[in-house]
């Protein structure tokens, strides 16, 4: 769910190809190096086909760019403003995120940091499970929430610098998908 997000988010920037895309990506959450760039063009027709971005104008060299609609402008904004995920924490989803997000200039990163915390804060619920297995379940729930909220502090420490954030790379990519002809 985050690529697809991180993708919105990259595009705020401006129109950018599939493969650019894939590259934003990579070098904004390295930790997605082997996400191919057929899956970045699975989603971005994905995307397309629900209205969140179009297809533009093509490069010189006839690789077809994709932009934002308003409602895929909204969407992002509003990923870029909280955690994607409160109920339950999924450490590869935040750290999507968080880089992201630190990366866009003029995003909400200390918006989206504070839900974090305030997510981990909340108590979490007591289901069914025996009594050691409750037991364990709590410690490794505390541990990584404990982990992660200290992750978080070294991140508003280190990616709100003032060249935390940055635009698209000017640098073109070997290859990318040329737009087909209709």
């Amino acid at each position: 769910m985050t690529v697809k997000h991180s993708l919105l988010a990259i595009l705020t920037l401006g129109p950018a190809y599939g493969l650019q895309l894939r590259d934003e990506l990579v070098r904004r959450a390295p930790h997605r190096a082997g996400i191919n760039v057929g899956q970045v063009y699975g989603t971005l027709e994905r995307l397309r086909r629900t209205g969140l971005i179009v297809e533009g104008a093509l490069t010189a060299d006839n690789l077809q760019l994709y932009s934002l609609t308003a409602w895929g402008q909204q969407t992002v904004t509003d990923w870029m403003s909280r955690p994607a995920h409160t109920d339950s924490l999924d450490w590869t989803e935040m750290l999507d995120q968080v880089l992201v997000v630190s990366s866009i200039p003029g995003s909400t990163f200390e918006e989206l940091l504070s839900g974090y915390r305030r997510a981990l804060a909340l108590p979490t619920q007591s289901g069914s499970e025996p009594e050691a297995q409750r037991a364990a379940l709590d410690s490794a729930t505390t541990m990584l929430h404990d982990a992660a909220t200290r992750w978080l502090d070294d991140a508003s420490r280190t990616l709100h610098l003032p060249y935390a954030s940055y635009g698209l790379s000017t640098l073109r990519p070997r290859r990318g998908r040329r737009a087909t002809v209709s």
